[in-house]
Order: structure tokens, then C-alpha cells, then sequence
């Protein structure tokens, strides 16, 4: 859960104890149940370890002996407490003072201070729920001050409770310093009860004290000046043995058998080991002899050594259990989140039921479970307000056994550890069941109690308004907001059926009804919040979509449970206080998006959320990314159990409520997380969570774009000091992060029988191959007995992983530090690199290393090579494989050359979609399961050849026929020569007319008939050009013929030669003129036939083209899915795995199915595209060749028509004169 990180601003603290703690404080302790003051000397070492005090009264010789907490034979003359399990300092109103009159009087002393304000009440324990009270009383308010503040600094401190290895070796020397005895020395037998109970194990811990130089002996005792923390250390040694510590020093050295470390072999071990690859090498430079010598001085324990640069086993293994050797970036511990994001983008710690203490309905409530979660970290807590008995508000789970407690009270306890431990807001989410009244009552107290705390109105640069995000956490720092509905005052609506005789009236009936029905399910259940969506909808004048069924269904409870669950209608003192969030009833997406009102959030329990989850989740990611969305447990988690929180942080779920009675590993995984960013109860969702234009699909399982997947490898080495019982050990390594991210249950070393304190594994390394969203995706350690019982563990986000050998300290369940226990790893963080390309990331990683390792094989192999001739690359050519015929892309159509298709002698078109096609740069084909580039640079050239394809190639553009194929084509040819034979017809019937009319012609007329005969024949179709074209010389033709006075018979009596052969002439134009016509329109729908066919055949061709190029690729990706999983069978062993990753496979293959489909499809598109554009063009030039070539008939027709008509009435007239 990796955000923006501000690494500049450092507010972790290292431990800075007072002097005057140091020194200590005289305070008198009190017990309520002995009824017994106390006085004792209280002190902190000054290291910040312990919280220690002496009976005064029985100092012996200015020395004392320690009694431990669970010791009851040693008189209690001293007792130290952990700070690291002090949960809480308190004093003044707040702090417990005696209930018994007498003992009060003994505890009070000193000024005229308040007891109250002279008490300070250390809240201590292993749990939130079984907690142990220690008060002392001091003389002087100032003091109590001073010893309150500086202890609670000391118990949150974030360096101390994650400390190094070597610091809690430290702590363990300090506690065994502390406990000396009246002669002032450490009984041995405190040593070897820290280490050891059993007995074989104890006489493991004698012999290693015999081998340190020290007494063994059971009633042996130890000169504190002979035990400093070098002394126990060595004892440490010798107990760990750390053999495989030895042994990769050993490796790092070399053969060099002065068993000691060169800077240079530190510098290169820090650089390649111990660096994280993912560094940026500017921010973080690479560590060079300077710095190794400065570890070498700061951790070498033997000077000479120091001086000479060199390091030892000694100091190596020092430097191992180092601060500067941490499993975790420390920036991840620090407040390293940008806080000025809007509330929305972050996870935030939160709470269901808070008040409980166990069982949902036969548990305890409690006001101090609200203290222990906001000290915490919680953000979040839950109040249920009913009506209470005595006009006063309670707090109870209504309806079950669960006792009730002060709604006052509860208030109370949050104003005074809301901001405690995080400045940062809190939200109180309010289930109100309470009559006007004391809602009333709940809004006074809220506003007397909180005061300036109190967030009563909106911010005045984030008004409540449509599109207006919600304001950022550093706005509202210590700032309390209420989550409660809204009343809205035009709501017209009728109460009566709110006002039953079930819902409380304040006449001091508080629901504890027998029936043990689901109450808890009704937390902001649909039916609580379908009657805010009423108010909602009918004031805002807005109407929720009613086409369709909402996003979620919940159950519809049994009818006598619905008073139960319903909360009553806000009133108006409460409704002022509400803002930010305001609870409505989901609708839908949709509906939420259409309003725009980012200060509206919903609640889901966690079956509901499941529900949206599976059905719509990219929508649940991207609603998650502007409103505030609340998960909370089934209510049929009776027993207070948890859901894991993980699967709704995957879908950006902010308020992700869990109980926190019950430490089990869902609440295990929740405090791990939300220990880092400064524990300050807000996490920074990842970048891609929370921007816009960013597309997150929680079930994703390959790699999500924009996105750099990762690889962890962790390799669980050896444990020490896991438990003080002769036990079996192991440990489990599991990932919890995306479903596809998520391991678990699968890696576990083995058991290691009768060893806790040194127990070697040495296990192959635990890999994680590729992790999807390594930002979401967390690293669990736990180690347990052989038993099953959870010894401790440790939550690491995988961003913040430190590679390398690393010392990782456990926790307990409830996330404090486990003194001694740690485990020693090998951790590899990585970018993830798929199979079969890590030699090339390698290459590309570090090009001159690569390139001189080619080089030195070249060499080696050249002692096979010497005697050899080189041989020719044209060989290499002979063998190079065929091209494919197939089409895998295009370029744009408008811009290629054109090859224009041939036409058959039928007529038919050929397609041009084969012969070769380069492919275009930016397509891909997939090849042995991996995508390929086909860019036009990765061709191979041989001398004498064509260049290749590095895929295959595709084929030439397909254009369309033009006008002129068409007219060419055989058909149209046919047409023309039937044409010519009827023209010849009609000239032969023309020539026999004329034969007539000349002989019967006078002898003077012969040589006018001569050249009649030869003008008509000029006018044979021998003669004319095609008939779509017009005969240049046919209006000379008809001159011609009436000059010289050539005609044929006429209807009428003709009244010469020449008017009779001018007759003829003119209807054998006739003739011709109504043969041409009725020719043009057969040629011209006979193109028109063939274009259109044409046309059809090409964009069917097109687009079975598009289905073959289709299966071809799905064939090839087929194949190369089985020839992939069949490599993965071979690689992973592991069913699980290998599960998840022929699922990864499935998944990878159906996006590129997806892909190449669309790619095609496009493709397609764009050609048929283009190819309609060009065959609209065609047709097109059809038309106005059509109408251009009968324009053009007409014309020249009535041109030698109107000639032979003028030719007839010159000829008339000229016969008329000679006459």
C-alpha cells in the first residue's frame, strides 16, 4: 500500500529518556483489591526499556533484588513493567484514584493538589480486552505531568518498537542488569530462565556460559562489571551458534584465509546483495569505500581490524542485527504518505462494534475499548445510541444480552484519546435508535465535550457541494466528524409507521429482548438507510433510476425483525452536526455518479460488498476513488470473528471496519499494516486507485498496464530464540495482496524438532514468482510450534522490503515486539520478468557485463573454430523460411500504391490480397506463447534475395476495378460485335435500296451516284468508330450525300432522283440512330452488371479474408498457449502454482485473442472502408460516363439528321430551277 511518499519530513524520534526518570521519582502505589499504599522509587533506564520501582521500605544497603511480575518468591521488592506493553498513561480526571476512603487518605500527600491530578494510572497488557491497571500517586501535579507524557512517548515510540536485533539483545541485557540481588550481582539462574525452561535446553544455556567464561552453576551469581553487553553478547554467540552466518561470510571472502572481510568485498556484498534494484541510483547512490569503512569502525569490535579497513565474522554478524540492516525502510515507519490527498484516497483504520469486548451477543460492552482503538491507531469507531432508562443515552448492542454503558461516558473517553497517539481525524459513526430527546441530549454532549474538536460545519474551501471532493486529512487534523443520517426539512413523508410501540420512547425500556436474531446484520442495513434514501430523494427533487434492479439485493428480513434494525428518523440537534459523511442507501453506480456528491458514503456488510465485488468490481474500484465506502462483519459472526480486510482494500474500500476483541489473522493483518505511515490510522491508496483516467481490475491476473509487476524470493534461513520450551518449530512465508498476488498455506519450512533456540532450516527459497500489484500486495511471517501455536509473526508490505540477509524481530498477535525472537532471511525483490527473456533483461540491466561475457565465450570457443573456414551467410539464406501469405495488418489505404487487379477473360476479378505485404511496426504476432515485434526493422537481408519478414508478410492492397476493365471486359466486347453486325445488316439493306433508285437513274446522273455510293458506305458501320464514341467525320458524310443528291424510296411520289436518295439517306440514319441507342442502354447495364458484381465479390472476398486471417491467429495462439504450458509443466512442480499459472496463461492468451481480433477487425474496417469509398468513385464515373456518351449520340444523330434534312430542301429547290 505504497503511495506518494514525503521521505523529507522525518517525525520518528529516537528514544530520549529524561534524566529525571532516570533518576527517579518518589510515588506511593496503590492496589483497589489489597487495599495497601505502597511507597516505591520509580524509575525508566535510560535506554527506554523498562518502567522499574523499589519498595522503599525495604532498601538493603542502597542495593535491591528483583521480583519479576510472575515470581512470588522473591518477596516483590522490585517490579519492572515492558513499556512496549503499556497501552495508555493517564492522569487527572481520567486517571482511577481509591474507592476506599482509608486507602485514599494514605495515597494522598505532597500539595494541595487533587488526588486525581497527582495520580498517574499506567494501563498495561497483552490485549485491548484484558488490561491491567498500576497507579501511583506522586506529591505534586507537575510531576504526574511530566512522568504521563514522557511514558507514552516512550510506548508509542515507532524506532523503539521495531527495533534492530542487536537492540532488543540490548534490551534483554538491560532487564537482566536490572534484576540484581542484595549483594548486587545477576543470579545466574535469571539467565538461563530468560533463555530456557525445559531442562535440556537450561543445561544448553550453562554450557554456553562455561564457554563464555562465565558461572554456570545454579546458585551462581554474576559481578555486574564482568557482565556488559559485550559479555552478552558473546554469551549470545555461543548459544546461536550462527553457523550460517559463518558460512556466507565465508563465501563472501573467498579462499582467503584471513577470515576476515576486504572494504572491497563489503562494498561489493552491500551493492549486489543488500541493495534494493528497485533504488533510483541518483536518490540512492551506490555504497563505495567510504561507507564500507564507516560500517567497518562502527561495527568491527577489534580496533586493529578497524584501522586496516577489514571486517570480521564478529563484526559482520554485528552488522547483520544492525539499524542499518533493517528488513523494513525505515521512511515506511515515518509519516512518508502525502496527507493532502482527499479523504477518499486513503485506507483508514477502523473499528465494527466497538464497544464490545467478546461475543456479539452475550459479550461485555466496555468504555475502555474505545480508549484502547483510538490509542491504536483506529480512525473509525462505532457508537449504537438507544433510549436509556434514566433520560440518559446508552450504548448497548440492542436486543441481545450485551449490557449497556454511558453514552456520556463513551464521549468522554474519545475526546481524551482521540488524539493521543495520531493527530489526525476521527470519524464516529453513530447507529441512532434514540427519540428526539435524547438525540438532543447525544448533540449537546457532543458539542460541550468535543468542543473546538468538533468538525460542526464544512470547511470553507471544500463546501458541500456537487463535484466538490472531500477535504484531506491534514485539513482535519484533531478534528472529530460525525457520520449520522441526515434529516432533510422538506421531507413531507408520513412518520406513523417509525413511531411503532417497538422503537424505544425513552420510558427507560432498553431493548434486551430474548431473541437471538441477527441484530448485528442490521448495522446500516438497506432497511436503516432505504428510509434516508426517501428523505434524500424528496428533498433533493432527484429520482433514482427505477429501470433497473439496484447494484445489491440484501435480504429482506422477516417482517417482526424490521423494528429492530430501523434507526429512528435524525433530529435536527444531531442532523447540524453531520457533513463529510453522510450515510445514504445505495442505489447504484450509476446513480451515485449522476449525483456527484463525494460527501455521501454507503455501508455493506461483508456479504453485500462480496456481492458488488463479483459483479461489478471495476466500478466498486472507481466509486472507491471519490466517496467513502464502509465494509463491516455478516451478522452471523456470532463469535466476533473477521472477514479478511484484504479483499475489500483490493477494491479501494476506505472504512474497513473490523473487530477488535478478537485478535485472529484477519486483525493480525490489520495492525501489521496500519503500524506504518507513523500509525497515524491513514494509508495512501496506490496512485492507480485513486486517479481517474487509471483502470483497476481487482481480479486481475496479468499484468495491469501502466503498472511494473514484481518478483519476491524469501529463503528462511535459521530462527533464534523462538520460544523457551524444547519445542518443534517452522515457519510459514504467505502473500496477501490481489486474489491473483495472494499465497497462502503453501510455503512452510519444515519442523524442526526440540529446538527453539537455534533451530537451522535452511530451506530452498520461497518464490513468488510474479506479483501482480506488488503496492497492494504484503509479505506474513509466522512461526509456529509444531503444535500449531502461533509463536509470533510479522506483516511487510512489499514495498518497503529490504533485500539481503536481513534480521526480522517478531510480534505478537496484538503487534508487540516478541524481546528475542527473530528470524534470519535471504530476501530477493525484483521486477517481475517473464520466462525465457531473463538473459535479455539482464543484457539490458548491464549491457557491458553482457557484451564481455559474449565476448569471453567467443574466445573460448574459438580453440574449436581455428582449423575451420567461415563459411558464406548465402547459406544461412538457402534455409530461410516462407514467407506467409497471410494478412496480419495494413497500412492506410489512402496512402499505399495501388496494384490494380486484372481482368479474366470471364469477366471475373482476381483478388490482390496475395503476394507479399509488409507488415506495420507497431503489430505484434504472437510466437511461441510471447508477443514478438514485427516492426519493419526486424527483417533479415541475404545477398541475392528479397528482405524477409521477421513474422511473415501479408498481401497487396485490394483497389477497386476501374470503369475501364469493365468496358473492356468480354461481355461488353461481345455486345459491340452484335452491334457491328447489325449495322452491317442494315448498310447491305441500304445499299440494295440505293441499287433500285440507280436504275432507274438517267446516264448523267452516274457520277453523282458514284459518289453517293461511296458516301454511304462511308456511313457503313465498317467504317464507324465504336459505338460509344462519336465518328468524326459523320456530318461530312451526310453533306456529302445530299450534295451529291443520293436517297432512297419515300412514302410519297418522289419529285426527283436526288429527293428520293436524300429520303433514303435520312432514314437510314434514323435506323442507325435507334440501333446505337438501344445498344448503348444494353453495354451500359451490362457494366453496370459486372460493376456491381464486382464490387459485391470484392467486399465478400474482403471479409472472408478478415474470418481466415481471424482463425489463423486463434489457431497460433491456440498453439502457442499448449506449447506454454506445456514449458510450465516442465518448470513448476508445484500444482498450485502451476494452477494459477496456466490460469495466468488463459488469461494472457485471451487478451492477445482479444487484441489481434480487434487489431483485424480494424484493419478490416479501414480497407472495406477505403474500398467502398473507391467503388463509390466507380460508380460514380459509370453515371457520368453513361450520360456522357448518349449526350454525345444524341447530339452527332441530330447534327447528321438536321444535314440531311437541310441537304433535302436544297436539293428540292435546285431540281425546281432546272426545270
Amino acid at each position: 500500500m505504497a503511495g506518494s511518499r514525503i521521505t523529507a519530513v522525518v517525525h520518528m524520534k529516537p528514544v530520549v529518556v529524561p534524566q529525571s526518570l532516570q533518576d527517579g521519582e518518589k510515588f506511593i502505589k496503590w492496589d483497589e483489591d489489597s487495599g495497601v499504599g505502597t511507597p516505591v522509587t520509580l524509575r525508566v533506564d535510560k535506554h527506554g526499556f523498562y518502567l522499574h520501582w523499589v519498595d522503599q521500605n525495604k532498601v538493603i544497603a542502597g542495593m535491591t533484588r528483583l521480583s519479576d511480575t510472575d515470581s512470588k518468591d522473591q518477596g516483590h521488592e522490585m517490579d519492572m513493567l515492558d513499556i512496549a506493553t503499556i497501552r495508555d498513561a493517564r492522569t487527572g480526571k481520567y486517571a482511577k484514584i481509591p474507592k476506599d476512603p482509608k486507602l485514599r487518605q494514605i495515597v494522598t500527600m505532597g500539595s494541595q493538589d487533587t488526588l486525581e491530578e497527582k495520580t498517574v494510572t499506567i494501563c498495561h497488557g497483552a490485549d485491548f480486552v484484558n488490561l491491567t491497571f498500576a497507579n501511583f500517586c506522586c506529591t505534586k501535579r507537575e510531576i504526574a505531568q511530566l512522568w504521563t507524557d514522557e511514558i507514552l512517548k516512550l510506548a508509542y515510540n515507532l524506532p523503539q518498537l521495531n527495533s534492530s536485533a542487536i537492540m532488543f539483545l540490548l534490551k534483554a541485557h538491560t532487564k537482566l542488569t536490572l534484576a540484581i540481588d542484595k549483594a548486587g550481582k545477576i543470579p545466574i539462574k535469571n539467565i538461563v530462565k530468560m533463555f530456557a525452561q525445559n531442562k535440556d535446553d537450561r543445561k544448553k544455556v550453562e554450557k554456553a556460559l562455561d564457554i563464555s567464561g562465565m558461572p554456570s552453576g545454579k546458585n551462581d551469581s554474576l559481578n555486574l562489571q564482568k557482565f556488559q553487553f559485550e559479555d552478552f553478547f558473546n554469551l549470545y554467540k555461543s548459544m546461536t551458534q550462527r553457523t550460517e552466518v559463518e558460512k556466507i561470510f565465508e563465501e563472501i571472502c573467498g579462499s582467503s584465509k584471513r577470515k576476515s572481510m576486504s572494504a572491497a568485498q563489503f562494498v561489493e556484498f552491500l551493492n549486489h546483495t543488500q541493495r534494493d534494484p528497485r533504488l533510483n541510483e541518483i536518490l540512492y547512490p551506490y555504497a563505495n569505500p567510504t561507507r564500507a569503512k564507516d560500517l567497518i569502525s562502527q561495527y568491527e569490535p577489534n580496533k586493529y581490524n578497524s584501522q586496516k579497513g577489514q571486517l570480521s565474522l564478529d563484526g559482520f554478524l554485528r552488522y547483520l542485527m544492525s539499524e542499518d540492516n533493517p528488513i523494513m525502510s525505515p521512511s515506511m515507519f515515518d509519516l512518508s504518505d502525502d496527507m493532502d490527498q482527499p479523504m477518499s484516497h486513503y485506507f483508514i483504520n477502523s473499528s465494527h462494534n466497538t464497544y464490545l469486548t467478546g461475543h456479539q451477543l452475550t459479550g461485555k460492552s466496555s468504555v475502555e475499548m474505545y480508549r484502547q482503538c483510538l490509542l491504536a491507531g483506529c480512525r473509525c469507531v462505532e457508537l449504537d445510541f438507544w433510549n436509556g432508562r434514566t433520560e440518559e443515552p446508552v450504548i448497548v448492542h440492542g436486543y441481545t444480552f450485551v449490557p449497556d454503558i454511558s453514552a456520556k461516558d463513551v464521549i468522554e473517553a474519545i475526546a481524551d484519546t482521540a488524539f493521543k497517539t495520531s493527530d489526525f481525524p476521527v470519524i464516529l459513526s453513530f447507529e441512532n435508535h434514540c427519540n428526539p430527546r435524547q438525540q438532543a441530549k447525544i448533540a449537546q454532549y457532543c458539542r460541550e465535550i468535543f468542543g473546538e474538536m468538533l468538525l460542526d460545519s464544512p470547511l470553507d474551501s471544500h463546501k458541500l457541494e456537487p463535484g466538490n471532493t472531500l477535504p484531506p486529512p491534514n485539513l482535519l487534523k484533531r478534528k472529530i466528524i460525525i457520520k449520522n443520517k441526515k434529516k432533510h426539512h422538506h421531507h413531507h413523508h408520513s412518520k406513523s409507521h417509525s413511531q411503532s410501540s417497538l422503537v424505544p420512547q425513552g420510558n427507560g425500556d432498553v431493548p434486551h429482548a430474548p431473541a437471538l436474531q441477527s441484530r448485528q446484520n442490521s448495522k446500516e442495513s438497506a432497511h436503516e438507510d432505504v428510509e434516508n434514501e426517501d428523505e434524500e430523494e424528496s428533498s433533493s427533487g432527484e429520482e433514482v433510476d427505477e429501470d433497473g434492479p439496484d447494484d445489491i439485493k440484501p435480504d429482506k428480513p422477516v417482517p417482526d425483525k424490521v423494528p429492530t434494525a430501523k434507526e429512528t428518523e435524525a433530529g435536527a440537534e444531531i442532523s447540524a452536526l453531520v457533513n463529510y459523511v453522510q450515510p445514504v442507501h445505495f442505489s447504484s453506480f450509476e446513480t451515485s455518479e449522476k449525483k456527484n456528491r463525494y460527501y455521501e458514503m454507503s455501508s455493506f456488510d461483508e456479504k453485500q460488498a462480496t456481492q458488488l465485488l463479483k459483479e461489478r468490481p471495476i466500478e466498486f474500484v472507481n466509486y472507491n476513488k471519490h466517496q467513502l465506502s464502509r465494509v463491516y462483519p455478516a451478522g452471523t459472526r456470532f463469535d466476533s470473528s473477521n472477514f479478511m480486510p484484504q479483499v475489500f482494500w483490493n477494491a479501494g474500500c476506505q472504512l474497513v471496519a473490523l473487530n477488535y476483541q478478537t485478535l485472529d489473522l484477519a486483525m493480525q493483518l490489520n495492525l501489521g499494516i496500519f503500524e506504518y505511515n507513523y500509525r497515524c490510522g491513514y494509508l495512501l491508496k496506490p496512485e492507480f486507485m485513486r486517479r481517474k483516467d487509471r483502470r483497476l481490475d481487482p481480479f486481475a491476473e496479468s499484468t495491469v498496464d501502466g503498472i511494473i509487476a514484481g518478483t519476491v524470493s524469501v529463503q528462511v534461513i535459521s530462527g533464534q530464540f523462538l520460544t523457551d520450551k524444547r519445542a518443534g518449530t517452522y515457519v510459514e512465508v504467505d502473500m496477501y495482496g490481489l486474489p491473483a498476488d495472494t499465497v497462502r498455506r503453501k510455503f512452510r519450512t519444515k519442523i524442526v524438532p526440540n529446538n527453539g533456540i537455534n533451530p537451522t532450516y535452511n530451506e530452498e527459497p520461497f518464490i513468488f514468482k510474479k506479483v501482480v500489484l506488488p503496492d497492494l500486495a504484503s509479505i506474513r511471517l509466522s512461526a509456529y510450534e509444531e503444535s500449531g501455536r502461533l509463536i509470533g509473526h510479522r506483516v511487510l508490505p512489499v514495498p518497503g522490503l529490504c533485500p539481503g540477509y536481513r534480521h526480522v524481530s517478531l510480534k505478537t498477535e496484538a503487534g508487540q515486539p516478541l524481546p528475542l525472537a527473530t528470524l534470519f532471511l535471504l530476501v530477493v525483490v525484483k521486477d517481475y520478468v517473464p520466462d525465457g527473456l531473463s538473459d535479455l533483461a539482464e543484457a539490458l540491466a548491464n549491457p557491458i557485463k553482457y557484451q564481455s561475457e559474449l565476448e569471453k565465450r567467443a574466445q573460448q570457443l574459438a580453440v574449436f573454430t581455428d582449423d575451420m573456414d567461415t563459411t558464406t551467410s548465402s547459406t544461412e539464406c538457402n534455409n530461410k523460411p516462407a514467407a506467409s501469405k497471410r494478412l496480419q495488418s495494413c497500412p492506410d489505404l489512402g496512402t499505399s500504391n495501388h496494384h490494380p487487379p486484372t481482368l479474366s477473360p470471364g469477366g471475373q476479378t482476381h483478388s490482390s490480397l496475395d503476394t507479399n505485404h509488409k507488415v506495420e511496426g507497431d503489430n505484434t504476432m504472437p510466437i511461441g506463447g510471447e508477443l514478438v515485434s514485427t516492426s519493419p526493422g526486424a527483417t533479415t537481408k541475404c545477398p541475392g534475395n528479397t528482405t524477409v519478414a521477421g513474422t511473415g508478410t501479408g498481401g497487396e492492397e485490394m483497389s477497386a476495378e476501374s470503369l475501364d476493365r469493365f468496358l473492356d471486359s468480354k461481355l461488353v466486347k461481345e455486345k459491340r460485335v452484335e452491334l457491328e453486325k447489325k449495322l452491317e445488316t442494315l448498310r447491305r439493306k441500304h445499299d440494295k435500296e440505293r441499287g433500285r433508285i440507280q436504275t432507274d437513274s438517267s446516264d448523267k446522273s452516274r457520277s453523282k451516284f458514284y459518289m453517293s455510293h461511296k458516301l454511304v458506305k462511308r456511313l457503313s458501320n465498317k467504317n464507324m468508330d465504336p459505338p460509344l464514341t462519336v465518328a468524326p467525320e459523320a456530318s461530312a458524310v451526310c453533306s456529302d450525300m445530299a450534295e451529291s443528291g443520293e436517297g432512297t424510296r419515300h412514302s410519297g411520289l418522289p419529285r426527283s432522283q436526288s429527293e428520293r436518295l436524300l429520303v433514303v439517306c435520312k432514314e437510314h440514319v434514323a435506323q442507325e440512330r435507334e440501333l446505337q441507342e438501344k445498344y448503348h442502354e444494353q453495354v451500359f447495364s451490362m457494366v453496370e452488371k459486372l460493376m456491381r458484381g464486382s464490387q459485391s465479390a470484392q467486399l465478400k472476398t474482403l471479409r472472408a479474408l478478415l474470418e481466415r486471417e481471424t482463425a489463423d491467429v486463434m489457431r497460433r495462439l491456440q498453439a502457442a498457449r499448449r506449447d506454454e504450458v506445456k514449458a510450465l509443466i516442465k518448470v513448476h512442480r508445484d500444482k498450485d502454482e502451476l494452477v494459477r499459472v496456466k490460469r495466468e496463461v488463459a488469461s494472457t492468451m485471451v487478451d492477445r485473442g482479444v487484441h489481434e481480433r480487434m487489431r483485424l477487425t480494424q484493419v478490416y474496417e479501414r480497407r472495406k472502408e477505403e474500398l467502398e469509398r473507391q467503388h463509390e468513385e466507380v460508380r460514380v464515373a459509370y453515371e457520368e460516363a453513361r450520360c456522357k456518351a448518349k449526350a454525345a449520340l444524341a447530339k452527332d444523330y441530330d447534327s447528321r439528321y438536321a444535314k440531311v434534312q437541310e441537304e433535302l430542301q436544297v436539293s428540292s429547290s435546285s431540281e425546281d430551277n432546272d426545270k
